[in-house]
């Protein structure tokens, strides 16, 4: 098993972080760690798994988060997913919607550190990839000193490789899956006790983290971060993820560079049937903040819906953004 460099990753995100996403990503950063959004054990192994598991060749290290609470299904999925690259298979233990609920997986789990340590005994069992856990500080009226530390204890016992954690609780009950991403106050002072504790094994810190440089003084207690909605919602900001976190010293890619590679991907996956929306939507926040910026927006989330929309759609919201700077220019 190789060493995993986890400095910085993007979070799992539900309907955001897909394949499509995840090439744009890797435009924009070379080193961080990807993830799939949670893709359910059971969907791998009853339905069709290549289509759940696919990956394009140029997404570079992504690791591939499952949800799920049967130790024999888990394993099932990951044996699946062998013949793809994944470098990592994640375990949520932290989404409280009230799917995942229903489903005996997701935060809910995090009241059953047995059993989640049965989980990640059987999917360590299955791979000789990465083994890690994604879970929440504790859930509902669990005390977060104790309860977090008994969860840690029985997935490293059970031989996890790492834990990505997110600094708040999840309370099932009373809150949308949206107000827990925001209303439970965070306390990333339990997690640097956490990963103080549980040192060698790599802590990752998640949740509320908006720019890079609050995600950057969190290095100096944590093996890792983790951005989300900030690095999905103002994407050019990981062009600054290698130099910053990874010492690599490349320019970041122009708007225009990124522009051109997603209109080329995008004539490439038409010709699978991909539709051109299912790519434009990742792609609003590109134009962030510049002049022209509302009408990029505009064309990328009404024109590329339209029929027969192809990749000149990607080109004309670039030059929405352009033609203030050339009008400037002269």
């Amino acid at each position: 098993m190789t060493k995993l460099d986890r400095r910085f990753a993007v979070a799992p995100m539900i309907d955001w972080t897909d394949r499509h996403c995840r090439t744009l990503h890797r435009l924009l950063t070379r080193e961080a760690l990807l993830f799939t959004e949670m893709i359910t054990s059971a969907a791998v192994v009853n339905g069709d798994a290549h289509r759940h598991l696919r990956l394009n060749p140029d997404e570079g290290l992504v690791a591939l988060q499952l949800g799920g609470s049967d130790p024999a299904e888990l394993a099932k999925a990951i044996r699946l997913a062998e013949p793809y690259a994944y470098v990592e298979i994640n375990l949520n233990v932290g989404c409280p919607s009230d799917r995942v609920q229903s489903g005996k997986f997701g935060a809910c789990l995090m009241a059953e550190p047995d059993l989640v340590a049965d989980c990640v005994r059987a999917m360590r069992g299955a791979t000789d990839r990465h083994v890690t856990v994604k879970c929440r500080i504790g859930i509902d009226d669990q005390d977060t000193e104790e309860s977090l530390d008994r969860f840690a204890d029985a997935v490293v016992g059970a031989g996890v490789d790492a834990l990505y954690v997110h600094a708040r609780k999840a309370w099932l009950k009373g809150l949308s899956p949206k107000e827990n991403r925001t209303i439970p106050p965070l306390d990333y002072d339990r997690v640097h006790r956490l990963r103080a504790r549980l040192t060698p094994l790599p802590v990752m810190l998640n949740g509320g983290l908006e720019t890079l440089e609050a995600a950057e003084a969190e290095m100096a207690h944590m093996d890792g971060v983790m951005l989300g909605r900030a690095a999905y919602h103002t994407p050019m900001i990981l062009g600054e993820v290698d130099s910053r976190f990874f010492g690599v010293s490349n320019e970041p890619p122009t708007l225009e560079a990124i522009m051109h590679a997603m209109a080329d991907y995008a004539t490439r996956e038409a010709a699978d049937g991909t539709r051109l929306n299912n790519i434009a939507r990742h792609m609003l926040g590109l134009a962030n903040g510049l002049p022209g910026a509302r009408q990029f927006r505009q064309i990328l989330s009404v024109d590329a819906c339209k029929p027969g929309a192809d990749a000149s759609v990607m080109l004309r919201a670039l030059e929405a953004v352009q033609r203030p700077r050339l009008a400037e220019a002269s």
